[in-house]
C-alpha cells in the first residue's frame, strides 16, 4: 500500500518585479507521478534544479500543487485542515541540521515537536528517551547541541522527527556537509529506522553510492520524472543518467571501464564486495585482455619558486572562548607552507580545525601563538594591511549565501574589485569575466543573488574572489550540495585557473575522490593538529589510522586494497579510479 501518491503534479515558480508584475516562470514540477510503498527505502536524484526538493516539499505539505494532486497517508495536502496530521506522517530532514535545531539541549530539541502536538509531559518523555534510542544518541541527551559533531547534530534532528512518531522521513541531502563517517553514521541510522522500525524513507542526495541498496530510485530532470526503478536497473543505464547531468557508482563506473577493455562482468556491479568477487573468479578462470588500459594522467606540478613560498605557517596556535569553562584549542601548533600554484587538499572530520584554519591564513582570526606569513611578512603585524591581504588570499566560505549582499549578482561581484580601489567601468568588467569564467549564464547578472539555486550561489561567492584575482584560492567545501556534473566542472575550471594564473589552491573538502584527484598534497587535521602533510598516495596508504579520525580512502583504494589483501598480487597502490582500471587491467594482460 502506498504512503505518499502524486498524481500529474505541476508546480511553477514565479519571478515578480517590485510592483508583482510576473517576469519569469520556471517550471519546477512537470506532470510528476510518484507512488511510494509504505515501508519502503526510496532515493530520488536529479542534477541541481531538477526539481527533486521542490518534490519533497510536497511530500510534507511545505508546498502543495498548482495542479494534480498529492495523497499522503491518505490525505490531499491540498487540503488545509489535513496539514497538521501530514507533518506528523511525514517528516522532513535538511541539508544542514542547524538551520533545524531550535534548542540548547538535545532532549529539549528533541521535545519540541511531541510538544507542540500537545502531548502529556510523561508521553515526551517517553518519546524522547525512544527517539534518541533508536539514532543512539542517548549518551548525549544532556548536551548542547552547538557541541555536537554534524553527524550528530543530523542524528539529533532525525530524532526530532521520529519522536513525532512519523511514518515517513524525508531528508533532503542530509550528508552533504558531514565527514565520511559523520555521512556513514547518519545512513547506518536511516536505514535502521526502516528496517526495524518500518518507517519509510525517502532519501535525496547527489551521492550515488548512498541508494545503492534502496528499494526503489526515482531520477528527476527538469520537472519530470525521467527514470524509476531498482538501482541494478537505474545504475544498468548510464547513458540516461549521463543526459540527467549524473553519475554511476564510483564502483560501477570502474566495473564499466574494465568491462570495455574486455573483461566480463556483471551490468551492473553496485558494491565493492561484488566487484572484488567477480575480479578474483576471472584471474583463476585465466582470463585476459588484448589491450591495456591507458595510463592514467599525471597531475599538472605547481610551477612557483621554490624559494619562497607564498604563505608560511608556523607553529600557529588559536583557541575559541578564552578564559572561559569552555575555552578549545581549535588548531594546535600547525606548521606547513604553500608554495605558488599548488592544488593542496585540506581534510578532516568536522570539527577537526579546518575551517578555523583558513580563517587564519587570510586574516580573519588572530592566532594566540605563532605566525602565519604572506610573502615573506607577517600578517598579524597591527599594521599590516588586512584589507589588501584579503584580495591576495580569497576565502570561499562554506555557506556561499552568507557571503551575498548585494541588490544584483554583477553588482556582488563587483564589490571587491571596487574595494581595491577601481573605478566602477573597471570593477564591473573584472565581474563580468569572472562570472563568464565561473560559468554563471549573462541572464543573472542583475537577477538578486538571494533568488539563485544553491549552486548558483556558489559559483558567483567564487566569481566574486576571482575578480580581484587573487594569489591564494581557498575554498571551504564548495562542491557540497553540487551534481556530480557541476562538480566536476567547477573543480576542473578551478585547476584550470591554478594552472593558468600560478595560483596557490587550497582546497577544504570531505570528499576523498576529489581530492585525490586534483591535490597535489593533502594536509589532515584531526583535534586541532595536523596529523599528515604528504603526497595523497602516502597519506591514503593509512587508510585504517584515516578511519579512526572519522575519514577514509577513496573507494578505488578500497577495491585494491581488498584485492591485494585476496592474494591479486602486484597491484599498487592508488587514489584514483584511473588509477585502479589500470592497475586491474594490468593483471589481465600478464599471462602467468
Amino acid at each position: 500500500m502506498g504512503i505518499i501518491q502524486a498524481t500529474k503534479v505541476l508546480y511553477e515558480y514565479i519571478r515578480r518585479d517590485e510592483e508583482g508584475n510576473a517576469q519569469s516562470v520556471t517550471k519546477a514540477l512537470d506532470d510528476v507521478n510518484v507512488d511510494i510503498k509504505a515501508g519502503s527505502f526510496v532515493g530520488i536524484l536529479g542534477h541541481n534544479g531538477s526539481g527533486k526538493s521542490t518534490l519533497a516539499r510536497h511530500f510534507n505539505a511545505l508546498l502543495t500543487p498548482q495542479e494534480g494532486t498529492v495523497i499522503v497517508d491518505g490525505k490531499n495536502t491540498s487540503a488545509e485542515q489535513n496539514i497538521q496530521e501530514i507533518r506528523r506522517a511525514a517528516g522532513m530532514v535538511f541539508q544542514n541540521p542547524d538551520n533545524q535545531i531550535v534548542a540548547s539541549v538535545v532532549e529539549e530539541d528533541v521535545a519540541f515537536g511531541p510538544e507542540n502536538m500537545g502531548l502529556a509531559s510523561e508521553q515526551i518523555e517517553k518519546r524522547i528517551t525512544e527517539a534518541l534510542d533508536s539514532v543512539q544518541m542517548s549518551s548525549e541527551r544532556f548536551r548542547s547541541p552547538g557541541k555536537l559533531s554534524g553527524g550528530q547534530k543530523q542524528r539529533v534532528a532525525i530524532a526530532g522527527v521520529v519522536a513525532m512518531r512519523t511514518k515517513c522521513i524525508i531528508l533532503d541531502e542530509p550528508t552533504a556537509m558531514l565527514d565520511p563517517m559523520g555521512r556513514e553514521m547518519v545512513l547506518s541510522t536511516i536505514k535502521k529506522l526502516n528496517r526495524d522500525h518500518g518507517v519509510t524513507i525517502i532519501l535525496i542526495t547527489h551521492n550515488m553510492e548512498e541508494v545503492v541498496d534502496a528499494d526503489t530510485l526515482f531520477v528527476m530532470k527538469e520537472g519530470k520524472v525521467l527514470m524509476q526503478g531498482t538501482p541494478e536497473e537505474v545504475f544498468a543505464q548510464e547513458k540516461l543518467l549521463s543526459e540527467a547531468h549524473l553519475q554511476l557508482p564510483q564502483v560501477t563506473q570502474m566495473a564499466n571501464c574494465l568491462r570495455e577493455y574486455g573483461l566480463s562482468l556483471s551490468n551492473p556491479i553496485l558494491t565493492t564486495t561484488q566487484l572484488v568477487r567477480e575480479i578474483l573468479h576471472l584471474r583463476r578462470m585465466g582470463a585476459m585482455i588484448d589491450k591495456l588500459p591507458k595510463t592514467p594522467a599525471l597531475k599538472t606540478p605547481a610551477g612557483g619558486d621554490e624559494s619562497m613560498p607564498t604563505l608560511i605557517i608556523d607553529h600557529v596556535t588559536a583557541s575559541y572562548g578564552v578564559g572561559t569553562p569552555f575555552e578549545k584549542k581549535a588548531v594546535d601548533d600547525v606548521s606547513f607552507q604553500v608554495k605558488a600554484g599548488e592544488f593542496i587538499g585540506l581534510i578532516g572530520h568536522t570539527g577537526s580545525g579546518k575551517s578555523t584554519l583558513v580563517q587564519l591564513l587570510n586574516g580573519l582570526i588572530t592566532p594566540q601563538s605563532g605566525s602565519v606569513f604572506y610573502e615573506g611578512t607577517d600578517i598579524s603585524n597591527p599594521e599590516y594591511d588586512k584589507r589588501k591581504l584579503r584580495t591576495c588570499v580569497g576565502l570561499v566560505f562554506q555557506y556561499p549565501e552568507h557571503q551575498l549582499f548585494e541588490a544584483t549578482v554583477l553588482k556582488d561581484v563587483a564589490f571587491g574589485p571596487k574595494n581595491m580601489g577601481m573605478a566602477d567601468n573597471e570593477a564591473e568588467l573584472r565581474a563580468f569575466e569572472a562570472l563568464q569564467l565561473i560559468g554563471v549564464d549573462a541572464e543573472l547578472f542583475n537577477q538578486s543573488p538571494f533568488e539563485l539555486s544553491g549552486g548558483q550561489k556558489r559559483r558567483v561567492a567564487i566569481a566574486g574572489i576571482l575578480a580581484m584575482k587573487p594569489r591564494v584560492l581557498i575554498m571551504d567545501e564548495p562542491t557540497a550540495g553540487l551534481d556530480p556534473e557541476s562538480r566536476d566542472e567547477l573543480l576542473a575550471l578551478i585547476d584550470e585557473l591554478r594552472i593558468k594564473q600560478n595560483m596557490a589552491v587550497i582546497l577544504v573538502s570531505h570528499s576523498m575522490e576529489d581530492v585525490a584527484r586534483y591535490a597535489d598534497r593533502l594536509l589532515v587535521m584531526n583535534q586541532g593538529k595536523l596529523v599528515y602533510n604528504d603526497k595523497p598516495h602516502r597519506v591514503f596508504a593509512y587508510a585504517k589510522e584515516l578511519e579512526k579520525i572519522g575519514l577514509k580512502a577513496p573507494e578505488s583504494a578500497y577495491v585494491t586494497r581488498e584485492l591485494r589483501l585476496q592474494g591479486l598480487e602486484g597491484i599498487g597502490m592508488v587514489t584514483t579510479m584511473d588509477e585502479a582500471v589500470y592497475e586491474i587491467g594490468r593483471q589481465f594482460a600478464i599471462r602467468r
